[in-house]
């Protein structure tokens, strides 16, 4: 019965629905083998009073609508219906009452016989993950809160130890003509238990009221909440609206919607712009609403006061994803403030997910997508993924950093509203093309959920953080940067080391790391092999391999012999290998393939000229590594960028000291160490 239960839940993700209805949660616990009362589904007055005849008794009429979920605080509950007239007015008086919502029908159930009342529910905590509760129903959770919580998955015994923990237990084992099938409810207890582990998709659970007999149970009401829907179509949607376009150079709306065109975004574009007939070349629209056809993506880019109303307009339309780059919000203080919180509730009532504000939306160089509101020259498709709580940061280094990097993901969360570093960092996780991640935070929400979620990602993909917000001056200034509240330093090293997180010093060393983790392989050894053309650069990279915790690695007799010959006879070194100025790319070349059939090689330390370095290039690209990292070390780098680019296209890293190429092998190195060290305890 697993596909049918999945079949319905799979249909309320292809329509983006995160809520599913009576009849369908009802269906869902019945496919796994828990008693309910049934619903089934009237989309007429006729089809409602055929079913209360098959039932031959009293019914209970509940409206069913992908918009109403509290039924019965919207008056959307009829109950003890006893004849066709009584039920004929129940239909037309729902179908009057919610002529504005998406009615999709009413439930009509046989009324339930009357039990002890309980109350079963799932809900995520941001500390323990998911937890399930139990309780008597009526006054005794509304007034008393007398429930019990575990974390799941339970055992047996947990499930006997919240049953007699609450106070209304002498009413389970039986009280004046009250009792209850305490067996059956264990069962009860731990299918649930079983059935939400093993499906990660269901954050939320209310079973209320579940009437208890001595001989058994029925589920008389059921809604079951599905988590945030997979952020997949946010990074490649087929379609999107710029909600605050512009035909203007130099506005941000035009920046936004000439890179979509620029870049050759593969998907529709719908500028929105009552005052122009068309922008580069696309026809305009006056409002979201005027768009014939769905939309994915909706970007805004309008001021903050009007952007819940915009927010909401594209809600109601169908937009899946809300891209919100515009500024003016908790930033600025508590009229900010409050702005968002309109913009998150009306989300929250859609299902909606929301990116930002404050943020300078996403790029995606596997679908051609930047929405980045400064104007991007082009791109390469790469491996790195980066996640940026600011906007400028992550748009005005790609400036630079696209000639030596490959980036393939760009994520900005601003002041992360809605979806934060967490979703993001899972989304950009699960993409095929990505295979390192690098990310610049102020805060972090939900800090269990980013170490169980980091945790799991580092042992298939690094993740290298820059965290800001170290000293007091810096938290003052995330404060008026993002809206951020940033903790204690030594809380996030230690949450980092926890999660398998590289942490960065500054920007330079995040993206000096991820050069060389999404270039090049992760040791296997910590004996490193260094070969210069200058004997005080060999020195200083063995000081540095030491410092750093690593060693020279120790060739075998049968490699010294072969790397003796290629040494000329000035050179008496196996580790340092220094040539002097002998040096060429053949010997090189040569060099590291003694190197790379040692096994107490690890990593190869480089160190090159850079007034020959172009001369490397081809070399050292094609030596089989066989899975052995290699990283250039080349002085004054910066008065050859030309060829150092060359090198970096050609897969080789290229750093200006030995100390920078030391500290990344050594990095790479431990991160190796450790998940396979995790592997291993698994």
């Amino acid at each position: 019965m697993a596909e049918r239960y999945k079949e319905i839940i799979n249909q309320a993700k292809d329509e983006a629905r995160t809520y599913l209805m009576e009849h369908e949660s009802k269906a869902v616990l019945e496919s796994i083998g828990i008693t309910t009362s049934g619903a089934q589904v009237a989309r007429s007055e006729e089809e409602a009073v055929g079913i209360f005849q098959s039932l031959a008794s009293p019914v209970a009429m509940k409206v069913l609508s992908t918009e109403v979920v509290h039924k019965s605080d919207a008056g959307g509950v009829r109950l003890n219906l006893k004849n066709a007239e009584e039920v004929r007015a129940a239909y037309r008086q729902m179908e009057h009452a919610f002529s504005e919502q998406k009615m999709e029908g009413v439930s009509v159930q046989m009324m339930a016989r009357p039990g002890v009342e309980a109350i079963i529910g799932v809900a995520n905590d941001a500390t323990f993950g998911p937890m399930l509760m139990f309780g008597l129903g009526g006054v005794f959770v509304e007034v008393l809160k007398d429930v019990s919580f575990r974390s799941m998955p339970i055992s047996a015994s947990d499930a006997r130890d919240m049953i007699e923990e609450i106070k209304g237990y002498a009413l389970l084992k039986g009280y004046r003509g009250y009792s209850a099938d305490i067996p059956a409810l264990e069962r009860l207890l731990l299918s649930i238990s079983d059935f939400v582990l093993a499906n990660p998709e269901i954050s939320e659970m209310d079973l209320n009221p579940v009437f208890l007999y001595p001989d058994g149970y029925s589920v008389v009401d059921a809604r079951i909440i599905l988590g945030p829907p997979d952020l997949h179509d946010l990074f490649y949607p087929k379609s999107i609206a710029v909600i605050g376009a512009s035909g203007t150079p130099g506005k941000l709306g035009w920046n936004v919607f000439t890179n979509l065109v620029s870049h050759n975004f593969g998907g529709k574009l719908y500028p929105i712009n009552p005052r122009a007939d068309e922008i580069c070349g696309h026809k305009t629209y006056p409002r979201i609403s005027a768009v014939p056809e769905p939309v994915d993506v909706a970007i805004v880019l309008v001021s903050a006061g009007v952007t819940p109303d915009v927010v909401e307009e594209c809600c109601k339309c169908g937009v899946r994803y809300i891209v919100v780059e515009s500024a003016g919000f908790a930033e600025m203080g508590d009229e900010g403030k409050k702005i968002e919180l309109s913009m998150k509730e009306i989300a929250d009532r859609y299902g909606v997910r929301l990116l930002g504000p404050n943020c300078s939306g996403i790029i995606n160089t596997h679908c051609s997508m930047v929405q980045s509101i400064g104007i991007v020259d082009a791109l390469s498709m790469g491996n790195i993924g980066l996640v940026s709580q600011a906007g400028v940061c992550a748009a005005g280094m790609l400036w630079g950093l696209r000639h030596i990097m490959d980036f393939g993901i760009i994520a900005t969360i601003g002041n992360k509203l809605d979806i934060n570093e967490t979703d993001i960092l899972e989304a950009v996780s699960k993409d095929k093309n990505i295979n390192v991640i690098c990310m610049y935070l102020e805060s972090v929400k939900g800090g269990r959920r980013f170490i169980d979620v980091a945790r799991r990602i580092t042992r298939e993909k690094p993740i290298v953080v820059l965290k800001s917000g170290r000293t007091d001056a810096g938290k003052k200034a995330v404060a008026s940067h993002t809206a951020s509240l940033a903790g204690d330093d030594q809380v996030f090293s230690a949450a980092f080391r926890q999660s398998g997180i590289i942490r960065a010093r500054d920007y330079e060393h995040m993206f000096g790391l991820a050069r060389a983790i999404s270039k090049q392989p992760l040791p296997g050894r910590d004996g490193v092999f260094i070969i210069t053309y200058a004997g005080s650069l060999g020195v200083i990279a063995a000081d540095a391999i030491t410092d750093n915790g690593m060693r020279l690695a120790e060739l075998e007799p049968h490699l010294k012999e072969r790397l003796r010959k290629l040494l000329p006879d000035y050179v008496c070194g196996m580790n340092p290998v220094d040539y002097t100025f002998s040096q060429d790319a053949e010997t090189v070349k040569k060099t590291i393939e003694i190197g790379v059939d040692s096994d107490d090689v690890g990593s190869f330390i480089v160190v090159l000229q850079a007034e020959i370095l172009e001369s490397y290039v081809d070399a050292l690209k094609s030596v089989d590594y066989k899975g052995k990292p290699i990283i250039a070390c080349v002085a004054g780098k910066e008065f050859a960028m030309d060829d150092v680019i060359k090198m970096e296209k050609a897969g080789i890293p290229v750093f200006s000291t030995p100390e920078e190429v030391a500290d990344a092998l050594a990095i790479m190195y431990r991160h190796q160490m450790m998940v396979e060290e995790q592997g291993s305890r698994d």
